[in-house]
């Protein structure tokens, strides 16, 4: 015998009808990923005094200020009391998680990929026309104008507005051709016009600011590696068994494009 386990103004869920539901709307790859997230902080621990600050930030940020307020924030979320108190300690002990399996591996990780963390200013001046590029690069070679004056004037994309002036931007961000130049270059260098796709661009790199291994960097880290080990769980322990395979088709597409976050 089935039962009625959702209401939405006049329509009665029972359980069975529930899995069609979160497939339909391609909410199994989360609900999947939370119950792997789920086993791997099962055995993490926080005091009592930690549990306590974040029941009282949490209470603050919901402006949640007696026992009857909290009871209605509970039945509007469906939860039970003994849900709300796993929920409540769920971030932290993420994060605990996180810390315990990947800071002994950070420092070589942010090797690996410290150049694209490096950040750059650069100006730049693009257009479609090779003369007005060769042109532009003389008059900024010879000192007859500045960068500034001629990208506001000449340059054909959105970095006009600042007198061809872009970041700081990681440099993961530009094209890679410019990358390339900004990564090799030094401050104050203006390279040639470079054709890139349909435009010719004029580039100077006027500061490199190198990544630093500091504590916001480290939770990025940290960040990136378990989401690479969240997709992998996905793939070796998950499996959908929908009632067709056109379900299954959208809810593995779905499961490629997710990116899991807590924090």
């Amino acid at each position: 015998m089935t039962r009625t386990v959702l209401k939405v103004g006049q329509q009665s869920f029972q359980e069975n009808e529930l899995y069609p539901l979160l497939a339909q709307y391609q909410l199994l790859p989360r609900l999947a990923r939370e119950i792997i997230v789920d086993q791997a902080i099962s055995n993490i621990e926080c005091t009592p005094e930690e549990e306590k600050a974040i029941k009282e930030q949490f209470f603050q940020q919901t402006q949640i200020s007696s026992q009857e307020q909290f009871l209605a924030w509970l039945k509007l979320n469906g939860m039970t009391e003994e849900q709300f108190n796993q929920f409540i300690v769920r971030d932290l002990k993420l994060e605990k998680f996180k810390q315990a399996e990947w800071d002994d591996h950070l420092e070589s990780y942010f090797l690996e990929c410290k150049n694209q963390l490096d950040r750059v200013v650069y100006s730049l001046i693009r257009t479609k026309e090779a003369g007005i590029a060769q042109e532009l690069y003389f008059r900024i070679q010879e000192e007859e104008s500045s960068f500034a004056d001629l990208a506001r004037q000449y340059s054909e994309g959105g970095e006009a507005q600042t007198g061809g002036l872009v970041g700081p931007v990681e440099l993961n961000v530009p094209h890679p051709q410019i990358a390339q130049m900004l990564m090799t270059g030094s401050v104050g260098k203006v390279y040639p016009p470079t054709l890139i796709g349909e435009w010719w661009v004029i580039v100077r790199l006027e500061q490199y600011l190198s990544a630093q291994l500091d504590n916001q960097v480290r939770q990025r880290l940290r960040n990136d590696l378990f989401q690479k080990w969240l997709m992998e769980k996905m793939q070796q322990q998950v499996s959908f068994i929908p009632s067709g395979s056109e379900t299954l088709s959208l809810i593995n597409e779905n499961a490629d494009n997710y990116q899991y976050s807590l924090t």
